[in-house]
């Protein structure tokens, strides 16, 4: 069982006998008579779009060292992943074991993208074989393996069509989505995540009337598909955006114009799709025009002219969207998902040397949490950033902490970083107004040192933690604290992040080979934590946008049996195909997160295939060939230019 089309139909060989159906999730949504209103639409435009499977490829395989003391009958598993409170519980489960007794580690990961935020067969099975044996058991993947095995990203076949106006405003939406998910569900994230979320998603940042979105999650002889950055978006963006573009050339109105006469208005917020997604304040219409400005977007129109008009295959595309991160209690990531992963822990110390630590259930595999938490708790408790030490990736860090995916750190482990330094900062003040004999209104804390407002008396956070917890005598025992505290964060929904991706770039129409000559990402991700991590997350999803758009497809043949599993035949994007981007932060803080943060991390993945689609179908416009399918290799852009000839001719 190969391909998902035909794997859907009644008579289909059945993958899962006991299932009595290929079909192992199914979600739709509706608001109004979507066949009526297309019918009724002057303009219709539409296709059959195909968004292929992807590898996350992180640098580092997957490993992990299962180690099983039989003494204290305790399990240490340490690996890479993103999730270590997730295995930790689980864990905890399978094996019988109670929690304190089973410890999960995550040190620095090279890389995750999704691909290691799920629970492995080969995890479960060295932590086994370790208790079973009472030695160390060690398991580290080949790059073969983990092409093969680690679970895939996308996968969809998108039938779409939009409704509009004559004068540009949509009037309907339909999408009729499969979803090739592989042969097995994934832990904990469901088989229906990615192929629900690309029809959650489908209208992205517009005014959408009424639609109509259905999916089928289908079991294939492949490997599972499970969370890849961006999740459903890079999907739902791509249709979404190509249907703008065509709907734009049909009207002959200009691909700005027509997005700035659809988008969400700031007086609309918060808006609720017809999925039922609420969209908060964000930098819709913003993002769009500061892009435009930025990019000077009709001198760069007029060198599209002088390019085409010299007989060059020079394109421009946008694309713009908005998505749902940090999400709280009250979403669930996925249909039928096991557990819930709306909340952040974070226990903040300070201890008697007047160092500070920050312990978190996050994950860190290359965004720099480290940094930007440590960051956080020195703006909101006033206190050194070098007397911060952040501890993450432990399970045994704090009671419960599920780790670092769907760009939610920032949001949910800095808004319990806000709520935890507010609350020490408190517990700093009352002892201080007790130890220099002041009101607690006239206590300030500047850069560590606490001190009386308008006189010279002051206290290090030093000084205050000694008197605190070892010179008996100094505080009454009354007011004596503990200088620690612990604080539970639930953004409850979550909160929207908006943005606008503008591609240049240029076919050679001897070898279709892509050139990508200027990249602009003008985005609203909220209060910016730090300018450069933030820059580094954007250049890194947009690398991988550009893997997705133009290189990068898992691929098997007729018989099951993958083709493309290494890096010789898996073809990823090198440096030099990475163009220079330039970034833009209007930084429109959250209305609904504590400390104003939107997620982040996932962005660039979801535009980047998006623009660049645009930009392709627009080089190619003179010769009029139009983009359904991602990636676009050489081979296809030749395939459908030679195929679009012989059919006009």
């Amino acid at each position: 069982v190969v391909d998902p089309q035909l794997a859907v139909l009644p008579n289909a060989t059945l993958l899962h006998d006991e299932a009595g159906t290929n079909v192992l999730a199914q979600r739709e949504f509706a608001r109004g008579d979507v066949d009526t209103e297309l019918a009724a639409a002057p303009v219709r435009v539409g296709g059959l779009f195909r968004f292929h499977r992807k590898a996350p490829s992180a640098i580092e395989n997957r490993a992990c060292i299962a180690e099983y003391d039989r003494g204290r009958r305790s399990l240490t598993l340490t690996l890479s992943t993103q999730i270590p409170g997730i295995i930790r519980d689980l864990l905890s489960d399978l094996l019988d074991m109670p929690g304190h007794s089973v410890r999960v580690i995550a040190p620095d990961v090279g890389g995750g993208f999704g691909g290691k935020a799920s629970l492995y067969q080969e995890e479960m099975l060295a932590a086994v074989l370790a208790r079973h044996l009472g030695r160390a058991v060690r398991w580290t993947g080949s790059r073969s393996e983990d092409l093969t095995a680690t679970s895939h990203g996308f996968d969809e076949i998108i039938e779409a069509e939009l409704g509009l106006e004559l004068d540009g405003q949509i009037r309907a939406l339909k999408a009729e989505v499969i979803g090739d998910v592989g042969a097995y569900s994934i832990y904990p994230w469901t088989a229906a995540l990615e192929p629900v979320q690309v029809i959650s998603f489908m209208p992205g940042p517009y005014r959408v009337p009424t639609y109509s979105g259905r999916v089928r999650a289908v079991a294939t002889n492949k490997a599972p598909t499970g969370p890849y950055r961006g999740v459903g978006r890079p999907v739902s963006t791509f249709v979404m955006e190509r249907l703008i573009d065509m709907g734009a050339r049909r009207l002959e109105i200009d691909p700005a114009e027509l997005r700035l006469r659809n988008l969400v208005r700031v007086e609309e917020f918060p808006y609720r799709t017809a999925p039922g997604i609420v969209w908060d304040r964000s930098a819709f219409v913003e993002s769009l025009t500061s892009a435009c400005d930025a990019i000077d977007y009709k001198k760069l129109r007029d060198a599209q002219s002088e390019a085409r008009a010299a007989g060059r295959l020079f394109g421009i595309g946008i694309a713009t969207y908005a998505e749902l991160t940090g999400i709280g209690s009250r979403i669930s990531a996925a249909p039928g998902m096991p557990i819930n992963t709306g909340t952040e822990t974070a226990t903040l110390r300070l201890d008697s040397t007047g160092a500070i630590t920050g312990i978190f259930g996050t994950a860190s595999h290359g965004q720099g949490l480290e940094t930007t938490l440590a960051q956080v708790i020195a703006d909101e408790l006033s206190a050194r950033i070098e007397d911060i030490r952040i501890w993450q990736g432990d399970s045994a860090a704090v009671a419960h902490g599920t780790g670092s995916y769907a760009s939610r750190s920032a949001v949910i482990a800095g808004g319990a970083a806000v709520l935890a330094s507010r609350l020490l900062k408190q517990k700093v003040v009352r002892a201080a107004s007790n130890l220099l004999e002041a009101s607690i209104e006239d206590i300030d804390i500047v850069e560590g040192r606490v001190f009386v407002v308008g006189t010279d008396r002051s206290l290090t956070f030093r000084e205050l933690a000694k008197a605190v917890y070892s010179e008996m005598g100094r505080l009454p025992t009354d007011v004596r604290e503990e200088l620690e505290v612990t604080k539970l964060y639930d953004p409850v929904f979550g909160t929207t992040t908006a943005a606008t991706h503008i591609a240049a770039l240029e076919v050679d129409p001897e070898t279709y080979a892509v050139t990508l000559h200027d990249y602009l990402v003008v985005e609203d991700c909220g209060r910016v934590i730090n300018p450069a991590i933030v820059d580094g997350q954007v250049h890194g999803a947009v690398a991988q946008g550009i893997g997705a758009a133009l290189y990068e497809e898992v691929i098997y043949d007729g018989a099951g049996q993958i083709l493309t599993a290494s890096l010789t035949d898996y073809a990823l994007p090198r440096a030099a195909d990475v163009p220079w981007i330039s970034t833009r932060h209007l930084e429109l803080e959250s209305p609904t997160t504590i400390g104003g943060f939107r997620g982040m991390g996932e962005g660039g993945t979801i535009g980047a295939p998006a623009a660049i689609a645009n930009a392709l179908t627009d080089a190619l416009a003179p010769l009029g060939a139009d983009i359904f399918e991602l990636p676009m290799t050489p081979e296809r852009l030749f395939r459908l230019v030679e195929n679009n000839r012989k059919g006009s001719g």
